[in-house]
């Protein structure tokens, strides 16, 4: 039978991979959960339980099929973050053309907020200066550089020395000057081609140290 041979379980299992991948990637959209999450909201004592067989026993020789739900990953980061004993704060250093900078931030709060970070928008900065102090004087642990691609030949590097290590600094975008950056020291980049899944568990496992 395909039952005990374990190839309907297979599919299925492959199935689910599938949709989980897609979640990480924001392929496929999760309202509140891999976009445009809700920045407030705390599970509280909830926490997920696992699935066990349905009939209240273990058949140990026969496959079994993954039961987590689609937004299982997303809702396990963010528990992982309320559980720490403080909760990152990002700041975005919006600054340079006005839509860009409006577009990233915007962005940017929505994809750091899918793991539970405390997000703080500007209106704009003079000098990356002005906005390296303005995001010490907050407190943040995350400084994110909102610009367009071309301004970022100008922003870039002078803003992740100002910063000087003080905090995570991550560009909003994948400029064309991205591998001289990266030579530079920058490391941090988001944008619609990454796994948001997988970036914001790299993010967590540096910040809830």
């Amino acid at each position: 039978m395909a039952l005990t041979a374990g190839t309907v379980q297979a599919a299925v299992n492959a199935s689910c991979a599938a949709r989980h991948k897609a979640v990480a990637q924001r392929k496929e959209v999760l309202l509140g959960t891999n976009q445009f999450p809700n920045f407030s909201e705390k599970a509280g004592e909830k926490k997920p339980a696992d699935a066990d067989c349905s009939c209240g026993c273990e058949h140990k020789e026969i496959a079994t099929v993954k039961l987590q739900r689609a937004a299982s990953e997303f809702e396990a980061l963010r528990l992982e973050t309320e559980a720490a004993a403080k909760r990152p704060k990002a700041f975005m250093l919006t600054i340079g053309n006005l839509a860009m900078r409006q577009a990233r931030a915007q962005f940017s709060c929505n994809f750091l907020g899918c793991a539970g970070y405390e997000v703080v928008d500007n209106l704009g900065f003079e000098s990356v200066e002005a906005g390296v102090e303005a995001a010490m004087a907050a407190n943040a642990d995350i400084v994110v550089l909102c610009s367009s691609d071309d301004e970022y030949v100008e922003y870039a590097v002078p803003a992740f020395k100002a910063l000087n290590g003080r905090a995570m600094f991550i560009v909003a975008g994948a400029p064309a000057n991205m591998d001289e950056l990266k030579a530079a020291g920058i490391e941090n980049f988001i944008h619609v081609r990454v796994n948001v899944l997988e970036t914001l568990r790299e993010y967590n496992a540096k910040l809830l140290k």
